[in-house]
């Protein structure tokens, strides 16, 4: 019984390192991916994705009350995770830009004569089939949440991924320790 019980010390040790180096593999594999797939959009952040350059456009466009960013992607390209987040948080910053500093949810549903828009589909604009015609600004926001989703699910795999290197080197270190342990206790004089 104390050979098997010996000889589970090394196999679970053995095993654990084995875990902890696919599982170090499988969080490279994670982070190459999402770095390959971010460099095949050729994403470059445009000038105004500095800090200084947003506070400045923020303050022309008259939005107050929102969180800017503090990184730093001008004329930088998108080529990981937290670049990507970096990225998107100034599309939210253009967005609202865009909209007069209302979200999409904010933003009157149909478009109106005086281009303020309106929730009243008696006073839209008709389109061509004669109903009330959607907000055209609205799409902004359909198309920066769509887009900001993407870059931030590359950050959060990223992350996922790191974590996952994380957990490999942590699964390596006891298996270590186990196989320590148990030649410790194999070699002990009774």
């Amino acid at each position: 019984m104390k050979r098997i019980l010996e000889l589970g010390g090394l196999i679970s040790g053995v095993v654990l390192i084995v875990f902890g180096v696919a599982v170090i593999a499988l969080g490279v594999q994670g982070r190459g991916t999402v770095t390959d797939k971010l460099k095949a959009e050729q994403i470059v952040g445009s000038p105004d994705m500095s800090p200084a350059a947003i506070k400045d456009e923020a303050a022309k466009a008259g939005l107050t009350g929102i969180t800017l960013p503090t990184c730093d992607v001008a004329n930088v390209a998108v080529t990981n995770g937290a670049r990507a987040k970096c990225f998107a948080d100034y599309m939210r910053i253009h967005a609202l830009e865009a909209t007069g500093g209302q979200t999409y949810a904010q933003m009157p549903r149909f478009a109106s004569t005086d281009g303020k828009g309106t929730n009243d589909a008696t006073k839209a604009v008709k389109n061509a089939s004669g109903g009330p015609a959607d907000n055209p600004v609205r799409n902004v926001w359909i198309t920066e949440t769509a887009l900001a989703t993407a870059l931030d699910v590359s950050f959060m795999a990223s992350q996922l991924a790191l974590f996952s290197i994380v957990v490999g080197v942590a699964l390596l270190l006891v298996g270590v320790g186990f196989i320590i342990l148990d030649n410790v206790a194999l070699h002990r004089k009774a």
